[in-house]
């Protein structure tokens, strides 16, 4: 009788053991099989504007974009018919890393001109001047993006703004040649409706 038992205490525990493993090696490939879609995740934009500075300065460096018959968008109106402002980043304040970054991305690649502002709101730390760098890319219909624009400048005061680079897309989505300029247009303080 207790020959009997123990041979299926033995078989039920080498039963739960075996469905242990195989129910923890079917989540496994679950797993690794979703990290491996999310590897080459899309970004949600077609136009991609990103602004970013050192991690060590505490600044709050303000992304503003406008695109083509648009408002402009930026901290105090963070969506508009073309872009949205995805991440606004207040430097060292409330941030959970130490990455200085903030993006807006387009939806669709609209002919005509964009502009792209940035807006030294303080540097809670008084580093001035602040480097910044700003990129604009494109992403084709086949999910391929690639950068058409970047600029280095710097912030040398609290509240300047300046305009880091317009350009202009044709109606393919390509960048029109000789079309980037730096000439000043204020995003900031502009109202919707208002022409510069």
């Amino acid at each position: 009788m207790w020959r009997g038992m123990n041979v299926s205490f033995r078989d039920m525990l080498f039963l739960l053991v075996f469905m242990y493993l195989l129910i923890g090696g079917i989540a496994l490939a679950h797993v690794h099989k979703k990290a491996e879609e999310s590897k080459g995740a899309q970004p949600p934009g077609n136009v991609i504007v990103e602004l970013r500075w050192a991690p060590e300065i505490d600044a709050d460096v303000d992304l503003w974009v406008q695109g083509p018959g648009d408002v402009p968008v930026g901290y105090s109106n963070k969506g508009g018919a073309i872009f949205n402002l995805v991440r606004d980043d207040l430097g060292h304040t409330g941030d959970p890393n130490s990455m200085n970054y903030e993006v807006s991305y387009g939806r669709g690649r609209w002919a005509g001109e964009y502009a792209v502002n940035a807006h030294l709101y303080r540097s809670a730390d008084g580093h001035f001047p602040v480097p910044i760098t700003v990129t604009a890319s494109v992403q084709d219909d086949d999910g391929r993006v690639r950068q058409i624009v970047r600029s280095d400048t710097e912030l040398r005061s609290r509240g300047q703004e300046t305009t880091v680079f317009r350009f202009k897309l044709d109606a393919k989505g390509e960048l029109v040649p000789a079309s980037i300029n730096r000439i000043h247009k204020e995003l900031r303080a502009a109202r919707p409706g208002a022409t510069k």
